[in-house]
């Protein structure tokens, strides 16, 4: 039995699709939404609150605390975890996300190289002393490859790289994921109009903020949101914290919210785009639950 995934750009209607398939076959939902693995954080990360779930099992959703650091390594583990369960009880995985990585983690044959919290503590010290375009640098002269493929303001990302070289002394680079499914699986990737997405994001956003996603970021301030690593710097969570801070006005946190979010959905379509196994359907097909359907029955 194939996996499903439902993938595309942020405020594309994939948790919709990925329930209509869900009921249509027998399937239950992972979460690919690197965000939405955080308990308490709903508002801004768009997560399906449980009464409108439809009764269909989620899996990945509200796993870690917002003081934890979300694990690529941790939740291909857990979510395999979960596929393989799923197609135990002869149901329908149905893997649904914006996060690539997390995506690929999930289907793809992808190595995950091990961590160290010494050695990256090291390389973050170094690139605050060094400044980002010195350790862009070194990642060059030790893997241009990697170089050339990751962002030069990234520096998330090139210290990872710089990390990953010095624990493996192999290149960074020849980690990095091929296209090639782990199990048979069938992807679906939502196509949207810039324009139109940029308009349904903003929408969004006003939403959220409507919707008392200050309140919630209050909370979870108040819960340790800051001491984590990844959560604090989730978008929309960030701004409001700036709010919070004196920093932004409430118009500025949420103009900053959307600006950001348009750039990730450029990221996530950048992302996805190259891929030549994902099936394309239009967001707004008025069949497309039956479009989606014709395309796993013919693949």
């Amino acid at each position: 039995m194939s996996v499903i995934a439902v993938v595309g750009p942020t405020a594309s209607g994939k948790s919709d699709l990925a329930l209509a398939l869900a009921q249509r076959l027998d399937g239950e939902i992972v979460n690919a939404d690197a965000m939405q693995l955080y308990r308490g954080m709903d508002i801004g990360t768009a997560k399906l609150p449980i009464e409108k779930r439809r009764g269909i099992d989620h899996h990945q959703l509200d796993v870690l605390d917002v003081r934890q650091e979300a694990s690529v390594a941790a939740y291909q583990r857990e979510a395999r975890l979960d596929l393989a369960g799923i197609r135990s009880r002869r149901h329908r995985p149905i893997v649904v996300g914006g996060s690539g990585l997390y995506v690929r983690a999930a289907l793809d044959r992808l190595e995950i190289p091990p961590t160290d919290p010494i050695v990256r503590g090291r390389l973050e010290d170094e690139l605050a002393l060094e400044g980002i375009a010195a350790m862009h640098g070194r990642l060059m002269r030790a893997d241009p490859v990697a170089a050339q493929a990751i962002a030069p303001n990234n520096d998330r990302r090139i210290v990872r790289a710089l990390e990953v070289i010095e624990l493996t002394g192999r290149p960074f680079s020849a980690t990095l994921p091929i296209r090639e499914y782990e199990l048979p699986t069938i992807t679906i990737g939502l196509r949207i109009p810039r324009s139109e997405l940029d308009a349904r994001i903003a929408a969004r956003v006003h939403r959220m903020w409507d919707a008392g996603l200050l309140f919630e970021v209050r909370r979870l301030d108040a819960a340790g949101l800051r001491e984590g690593r990844t959560a604090a710097k989730a978008l929309g969570y960030s701004q409001a914290l700036a709010h919070l801070d004196g920093l932004l006005s409430v118009e500025q946190a949420v103009e900053e919210t959307i600006t950001v979010t348009r750039k990730l959905a450029r990221r996530q379509e950048s992302w996805f785009r190259p891929d030549p196994r994902i099936h394309w359907l239009g967001y707004d097909d008025p069949q497309l639950t039956e479009r989606a359907l014709d395309v796993i029955g013919s693949s």
